[in-house]
């Protein structure tokens, strides 16, 4: 009889490294077309603006500052042409009404006076340069004088040196807060625009993605595309794809008549000729080998047929517990088989719990053939259930030779038989093929990979359930 430990720990890695590697890489790279297309079109329109935006200020940079500049000459020189004709009496009353009413300062020039200027650099380069062309290269344009802000410009009087001092504010930024504000407002319309245009853009790209993933599962009725849009590119794309629907669906039904033929056909023969061969050979050796090869004949049939199945069954909640001590309870009797369980109490999955056990059931058997320690005849199998947020993750793991790496990712596909790295291969190669197509039918993952210390682990992701308990805890905690 097989040992079966139901419980203890498992001295293995439990995580499906697989499946979480495939998820990350997923995770890492994924990035959907509408926000691929929206950022390539905020790019392209905030690029567009700012340079509009640089273009519009350079255009207005000499053309304000030669204004500014005749401005500022043009104070100066009222200023020092009233001053020079105003005689001293006058001059006096004059200066503090500038003061009051303009905010004009006159004030003489000192050899000692700390002067501040502008950033030769910067905006006020060019009021600079056109002051000098107005008033003189003597002339100075200083932002502050003795730590005093201000605008400062120098002028002379019959030879004496003076100061004019006004506001700041006279030498307007070619970019103030009227620019940001004119910045900000074609970018969020920039941006919204994208937005929309993005959307349109990818809206018939999202419904074909959508009965494209239909198509892979099987769900032909659900991949109809709308034929009647606006656009004659998408138009014609949606036409073809709709044809290529059809006629994936009448080849997926009539491959399932073919084959549900042919095991029609077969299967009628198979039984008379077992019958036959039970009844007529004498060799009771020889009859035990014919009907073992038939058995093995009407094996290969029922997995043909298993591969074939193209409808998804119902998902309910299943305890994989019951599942698997169903699936455990045809190898008890079985002495080559050594089996450890690592499994949590009442963990409930979404899947059929036909499909379930006929996924189980392969990996045990694929297990027993060809996952028998090198110099042990006895398999030994560890099956670990994890349960990780919404997921339950299954592992079956065997203690044999393993595979290479070569054949490792060729293993799920039909018809293959990894013969050089697992001996005493027999049947039609669709095992794996069949559990891969089965999980995901279920909404689930499955992979393959060797194991550090040696064997061959398979993998399975399947959404979790919640058990009876969790809805009795729940209803009642409302």
């Amino acid at each position: 009889m097989a040992s079966i430990q139901a419980t203890g720990p498992v001295p293995l890695e439990t995580a499906p490294a697989p499946l979480e590697m495939r998820e990350a890489v997923a995770r890492h790279v994924r990035l959907s077309l509408f926000w691929r297309t929206f950022f390539l079109l905020a790019l392209l329109l905030v690029g567009s603006v700012v340079a509009w935006l640089q273009t519009f200020r350079v255009l207005e940079t000499e053309p304000r500052a030669a204004q500014t500049a005749h401005q500022i000459a043009s104070l100066v020189n009222l200023s020092r042409a009233a001053l020079v004709h105003a005689d001293g009496i006058a001059r006096v009353s004059l200066i503090k009404q500038l003061t009051e009413l303009e905010g004009v300062r006159v004030l003489p020039r000192e050899p000692n006076d700390k002067v501040t200027l502008f950033d030769p650099n910067g905006p006020t380069a060019y009021v600079t340069s056109e002051l000098h062309n107005r008033l003189g290269e003597k002339s100075v344009l200083a932002q502050a004088v003795n730590n005093e802000a201000g605008l400062w410009v120098s002028f002379d009087i019959e030879g004496d040196d003076y100061w004019l001092r006004t506001d700041l504010s006279r030498i307007v930024p070619v970019a103030g807060k009227t620019w940001l504000i004119w910045l900000a407002i074609a970018a969020i319309l920039s941006l919204s625009g994208a937005a929309l245009i993005a959307r349109l853009i990818n809206r018939p790209l999202k419904a074909l993605s959508f009965a494209a993933s239909r198509v892979r599962d099987g769900n032909y009725d659900a991949s109809h595309l709308d034929e009647g849009v606006v656009t004659s590119e998408i138009r014609e794309v949606n036409v073809g794809f709709n044809r290529m629907a059809q006629q994936l669906a009448k080849i997926e039904q009539d491959r399932a008549v073919m084959l549900a033929g042919i095991s029609h056909d077969l299967r009628t023969p198979l039984a008379r000729l077992r019958l036959e061969t039970e009844m007529s050979v004498a060799d009771e050796s020889a009859r035990e080998h014919m009907v073992a090869d038939i058995e093995q004949l009407d094996g290969i049939i029922d997995k043909f047929l298993d591969y074939a199945r193209p409808d998804q069954g119902m998902l309910v909640p299943v305890c994989l517990n019951d599942v698997l001590e169903a699936c455990l309870f045809a190898v008890h009797d079985s002495g080559d088989m050594r089996i450890t369980m690592d499994v949590p109490a009442n963990v409930y999955v979404m899947s059929d719990e036909v499909e379930l056990s006929r996924v189980l059931t392969n990996l045990i058997e694929n297990a027993r053939k060809y996952g028998k320690s090198p110099h042990i005849e006895v398999t030994q199998l560890d099956i670990i259930a994890r349960i990780k947020e919404d997921w339950v993750l299954i592992k079956v793991r065997d203690h044999g030779k393993g595979v290479s790496e070569e054949t490792l990712k060729h293993l799920t596909q039909p018809f293959f038989r990894g013969d050089a790295a697992r001996t005493s291969a027999t049947g039609a190669g669709l095992g794996l093929a069949i559990v891969d197509k089965t999980v995901q039918r279920m909404g689930g993952q499955f992979a393959l990979a060797n194991t550090v210390t040696g064997g061959l682990a398979a993998h399975i992701k399947l959404r979790k359930a919640r058990s009876q308990q969790d809805k009795l805890n729940s209803k009642f905690s409302r």
